[in-house]
């Protein structure tokens, strides 16, 4: 028997939810992007009193290691970083894109041959993942621009369904007659937390003192006026 909290602040929607055995027994979320710092750890505690455990009970944090918000990213990594050092528990790390995929693959299972996960960066830009229907990583999960997609997706023949962040232009980019599109960028916790298992029972877990989340681009900053 294995409980795992589940932390994911990488978007405006956040989660916290407890699983049991691959099955979610709490979940609760936060729409306000503003205020994660301020609800997680209460959103915890809630979490483990309507899970009926402790937070000594505890097997394992699973945490949304991104990409999305360099601050949201950063509240849920440190809080889930802080209970494994309290704890003494171990410490996993999923990609959001993979997250998205496995949401789309385990609902249409083979009725697509790729699974491809695209979530917003800047304009012009787009985080990127592809798999198959075996779930296999077809593209790691990257950075690339619209160009980069116009190429990649201009060399799909198979029928492949894509799914996070969609609108008009990306569809404008990208569309043929092999493609579709689900809207839909947030992680689904009965996925997650499912793969958390499985991963936890093969020690999918990361080094505490070294993990960071996955921004997959370089922080972006405005270069400062000059002041006379």
């Amino acid at each position: 028997m294995a409980y795992i909290l589940h932390i994911d602040t990488s978007g405006d929607a956040g989660i916290v939810a407890i699983s049991k055995d691959g099955v979610v027994t709490t979940q609760l979320e936060n729409a306000d992007t503003r205020n994660h710092a301020a609800s997680i750890n209460l959103h915890i505690e809630k979490a483990l009193q309507d899970s009926g455990i402790t937070m000594a009970q505890l097997d394992a944090v699973a945490v949304c290691g991104g990409p999305g918000s360099y601050t949201g990213l950063r509240i849920g990594l440190a809080t889930a970083k802080g209970i494994c050092y309290l704890l003494d528990k171990p410490l996993m790390m999923h990609h959001k894109l993979q997250l998205l995929a496995l949401k789309s693959i385990h609902t249409h299972k083979n009725e697509y041959e790729h699974y491809i996960s695209i979530l917003n960066a800047r304009e012009g830009e787009y985080y990127f993942a592809s798999y198959n229907s075996e779930k296999d990583t077809i593209n790691e999960p990257q950075h690339i621009l619209t160009s980069d997609l116009e190429t990649v997706f201009s060399k799909l023949s198979d029928k492949s369904l894509v799914c996070g962040d969609i609108n008009e232009a990306l569809k404008t980019t990208i569309s043929t007659q092999t493609i579709d599109f689900q809207e839909d960028n947030r992680v689904d916790a009965a996925t997650w937390a499912v793969y958390a298992k499985e991963q936890y029972n093969c020690n999918g877990f990361v080094n505490l003192a070294n993990s960071e989340p996955f921004y997959l681009k370089q922080v972006y900053t405005h270069k400062p006026k000059n002041i006379n």
